[in-house]
């Protein structure tokens, strides 16, 4: 057995009861989130009309990368993934750091999404206070990961369809009040016909958009871990994502090109947020009760969020007992094949992190960052695997094959180094990323090179 196959045949196990259906809607679901309903506000004060070009080179991005990882991730499914390739095709430092990178990301969108969403039930239950419905959500959830990876595609498949409903919707009520179906037509005058024309702030401002966008697809690679867990992860991977990655733009240019045509972009923006522009169209549109709905779609996407990061978290706690990065319990399986101890770890810190959210935002804040920071690194470390390779394997070989390779993979690293390197130039707002990322890389760097004794790879156990 050669030292990639004894790699991935270590995390061996998990049982395999996606469908394809359900990893096609877990994709849709990891790149849409609150983000796109909540935060595509702040993007438009940013870009103002042309956040429809950042959010353009942002998606051109996120597909680059995951389809990328999917040739990977085809030939060799892991749990790990990602971590695992920067393994088997860079170092073991590399996985290592992505692996525990990626699972602290995790840990910290958790604690953020359960403060959010139960921000959002105080909708309805305002005497009721946040930390309780957090608190609920996030152990229903560390529940549901628990049992086996059927429950946790069932409830994210369910998740996804109430937000790819609600931007269907959408984008059918908008589209009719633009055009003037049944209405005055709206028009595109808010497109090219308010102060600075299409795009009024510039590219500087088209680029301060892409920032904001490439953090509403974080979570689409998602769809690579989930091939350690498909029957057929050949067929099933390739299919999900053509129809994911079609899907997506529809989506989201769309979906942005109408909140642009229909709210003045100089209604938007970081200080003008109280009002989701969703909500708006919604409301304009004759939905009853809009602010209700729409509300409801973003705790759905909250707890979409959370219950996609459990899982991510988990699996990458496992492969990282089972690369000998962490203690063996950790490597452990149920009766249904979930890496229950895993979870439960994870789940330990997840409610850690909503304490410190919710009792010590700044502090919070800072952890946020290495999220931040971490996000993009862990993108960019896919794409640098990906190069390696592609130099082991001839493209004639590999059931599913990137175009244009290596163009747009070198294209890919150079926009999410340029977008790293602007975070850390923007003291306003992105500065914290680098504050505390680049720490957090030299810490775990150190435990890496003082406590992980150099030892041949373990048989699979």
């Amino acid at each position: 057995m050669s030292d990639e196959d004894a790699i991935i045949e270590r995390e061996a196990g998990l049982s395999k009861a996606l469908t394809r259906a359900q990893i096609t809607m877990i994709g849709l679901g990891g790149a849409i989130g609150t983000g796109l309903f909540m935060g595509s506000g702040i993007a438009i004060g940013y870009a103002g009309p042309a956040v429809v070009l950042s959010y353009a080179i942002a998606a051109f991005i996120a597909v680059v990368m995951v389809f990328s990882l999917s040739e990977m991730a085809v030939m060799h499914p892991a749990a790990g993934s990602f971590g695992v390739y920067a393994e088997t095709y860079l170092n073991p430092w590399a996985g290592f750091t992505v692996r525990y990178t990626y699972w602290f990301a995790q840990v910290i969108a958790v604690g953020g999404e359960a403060v959010a969403a139960g921000t959002y039930m105080t909708y309805w239950s305002p005497g009721v206070p946040v930390w309780i419905w957090s608190l609920a959500f996030a152990l229903v959830l560390l529940f549901v990961n628990s049992r086996s990876v059927k429950n946790f595609g069932t409830f994210e498949y369910w998740f996804a369809f109430i937000k790819v409903t609600a931007i269907v919707g959408f984008i059918i009520l908008g589209g009719a009040a633009i055009f003037g179906v049944g209405q005055p037509a709206v028009g595109f005058h808010n497109l090219v016909g308010l102060p600075g024309g299409f795009m009024p702030h510039g590219f500087h401002g088209v680029w301060m958009g892409v920032i904001m966008a490439i953090f509403s697809f974080i979570g689409i690679e998602l769809i690579a871990v989930t091939a350690a867990e498909t029957p057929d992860p050949r067929t099933a991977i390739p299919a999900a994502l053509r129809s994911m990655a079609l899907r997506l733009g529809l989506f989201y240019l769309l979906a942005l090109t109408i909140v642009v045509s229909f709210v003045p972009w100089t209604q938007t923006g970081a200080k003008v947020v109280a009002q989701s522009p969703f909500v708006r169209v919604f409301a304009h549109t004759g939905v009853p009760y809009a602010a209700g709905v729409m509300n409801f779609v973003v705790l759905s996407a909250a707890l979409s969020s959370m219950n996609t990061d459990i899982y991510l978290g988990a699996r990458m706690m496992f492969s990282l007992s089972r690369g000998d990065y962490a203690p063996r319990l950790l490597g452990r399986l149920s009766r249904e094949g979930a890496p229950i101890a895993a979870i439960v770890f994870t789940g330990g810190f997840i409610l850690a992190a909503t304490t410190v959210s919710m009792f010590t935002p700044l502090a919070y804040n800072y952890l946020f960052g290495v999220s931040l920071f971490g996000a993009i690194f862990v993108w960019i470390v896919i794409l640098i695997s990906h190069l390696a390779f592609r130099r082991r394997h001839r493209a004639q070989d590999l059931p599913v094959r990137m175009p244009f390779f290596p163009a747009l993979q070198i294209a890919g690293l150079a926009l999410l180094a340029a977008i790293l390197v602007t975070m850390g130039l923007d003291t306003e707002f992105w500065d914290i990323s680098w504050i505390v990322g680049v720490p957090w890389l030299v810490v775990l760097s150190a435990a890496y090179f003082l406590w992980k004794r150099p030892r041949a790879l373990r048989r699979p156990r």
